[in-house]
């Protein structure tokens, strides 16, 4: 048996973080045995699906990397299939039609909660075998006996009363089916093996098993996770912060952490922590998954981006980096070459908009120096040590680090001031802030037309304030 999976958001939003780690969890399950990944996009609430929503979802897929072997399928062009196996239940006897009026449905439902009674279809139409041209829907003919039992991958065994489950309408008055109908439909026509989704669908499975069997297909083996949280234990939402994953892209994360975290948010192997593609499908095999629902941590999302960030190869950050720069407006014709700063660089931030942002003095053809930076470390006592470290950077014929951090450490020594004197106003003077990688690096890839141009702006302004506080 070839192992089937699928995934089956709706459009009507972004693709959330939940629907990516149900998304990743299939995809994992069906490349560990070898099998197939679908993607099957439920079109079918007109109100609320957007065309902006399905390129949300593909266009995050596409970023995770999570390719479908099958699809996308779009339930709205597939209409004619699913009143086709509407009219084969209503032929056998599994089906029927409805004619209660919304307020005899109203009614009835006003009764039973009057009872105390749980809210459900009394059956009033079921054994009419009506067929007229009046307005009606379809319900499906639940069992009255007996209970719904599967072994969920996650949960275990799942047992839920057909007496618990009403005759739920398969067919609106338009004639459109609802949404537990063409998920069945859908799942038997693609020949779906295992269904991996989150636990809200508990109480659709037994309705589908039903549907499926009263159909004569054979049944998926089902699988529920537990929700994502937030970090304060509820429930994900906007305040939370970004829920979406093109969001994180937009935020600067790597596909390759925001994956590997994902993951984990549910799932482990052993104590291990970070998981290449390559390792995620060897080991999830659907066991090790977490029945609890599990919180959502950005500083364990950092951390992962992070070490991402500093050991996979440039070229597969680089593409991530420049739309990051590009955002920012940078020119990056004006400056280093960004395999040089990621390496450089990669260790003090967490994300690549930090990165991005962090690396903009390196571009600049002029710079504004942090006034704070400036009143604390362009002092008049700063003004000797860079006009020498001046003269000396301008005699220097290889402008690379070695040689820069000679010349600063030769300017320290014939000034008998520490490194710290020197350093820390050069830093000021050719970054505009406070911190930077080492200033011998950091000097070599702004190059020295710059650095010294941007030496003699500090002087400048050094001189500036003595001349003014000597007024």
């Amino acid at each position: 048996m070839t192992v089937r999976t699928r995934f089956a958001p709706s459009p009507t939003g972004y693709l959330h973080i939940g629907g990516v780690r149900t998304a990743l969890y299939s995809w994992l399950y069906a490349r560990h045995f070898k099998g197939e990944f679908i993607l099957r996009i439920e079109d079918t609430d007109l109100e609320r699906s957007t065309p902006e929503s399905v390129k949300a979802i593909l266009d995050g897929m596409l970023w995770c990397g999570l390719d479908f072997d099958e699809g996308p399928f779009y339930q709205m062009q597939r209409m004619d299939r699913y009143r086709e196996c509407i009219q084969k239940l209503l032929a056998e006897g599994k089906a029927y039609r409805c004619y209660c009026s919304k307020e005899r449905l109203d009614k009835m439902r006003e009764d039973q909660q009057k009872q105390g009674a749980k809210p459900r279809y009394d059956g009033h139409c079921r054994d009419h075998n009506a067929d007229s041209n009046q307005p009606h829907v379809v319900r499906f003919k639940n069992p009255e006996a007996g209970s719904v039992v599967w072994d969920d991958l996650v949960k275990g065994s799942i047992e839920i009363a057909n007496s618990e489950l009403d005759d739920l309408i398969i067919a609106r008055t338009d004639g459109t089916p609802t949404y537990n109908f063409t998920v069945a439909v859908d799942d038997w026509d693609m020949t779906i093996t295992h269904v991996i989704r989150g636990d809200d669908h508990v109480n659709n499975t037994p309705r589908q098993i039903n549907i499926l069997e009263a159909l004569g297909a054979a049944l998926p083996r089902y699988g529920h996770i537990p929700m994502v949280l937030g970090e304060d234990g509820k429930r994900l939402s906007k305040r939370h912060g970004a829920v979406s994953v093109l969001e994180y892209h937009e935020q600067g994360y790597l596909p390759e952490a925001f994956l590997n975290y994902l993951a984990r948010v549910g799932w482990s192997h052993g104590n291990q922590e970070i998981f290449s593609i390559e390792e995620l499908i060897q080991y999830f095999d659907g066991s090790s998954i977490s029945r609890s629902p599990a919180s959502f941590d950005t500083q364990k999302l950092n951390w992962l981006n992070q070490h991402y960030m500093k050991t996979l190869p440039v070229e597969k950050i680089r593409p991530a980096l420049e739309w990051q720069c590009h955002e920012l407006q940078l020119d990056l014709t004006n400056g280093p070459a960004l395999d040089r700063l990621i390496p450089v660089m990669a260790e003090r931030v967490n994300t690549l908009k930090e990165l991005a942002a962090q690396i903009r003095y390196f571009y600049l053809s002029h710079i504004t120096i942090d006034a704070d930076a400036a009143q604390k470390h362009l002092r008049p006592v700063a003004l000797e040590p860079l006009q020498m470290v001046r003269k000396s950077f301008e005699s220097l014929k290889e402008w690379q680090a070695h040689p820069i951090h000679e010349a600063v450490q030769k300017t320290a020594e014939s000034l008998n001031i520490g490194m710290g004197k020197i350093g820390m106003p050069l830093r000021v003077a050719v970054t505009g802030v406070a911190m930077s990688p080492a200033i011998d690096i950091t000097c070599e890839l702004i190059g020295k037309e710059r650095v010294l141009q941007r030496i003699d702006q500090a002087i400048k302004l050094i001189e500036q304030r003595v001349k003014q506080n000597n007024e």
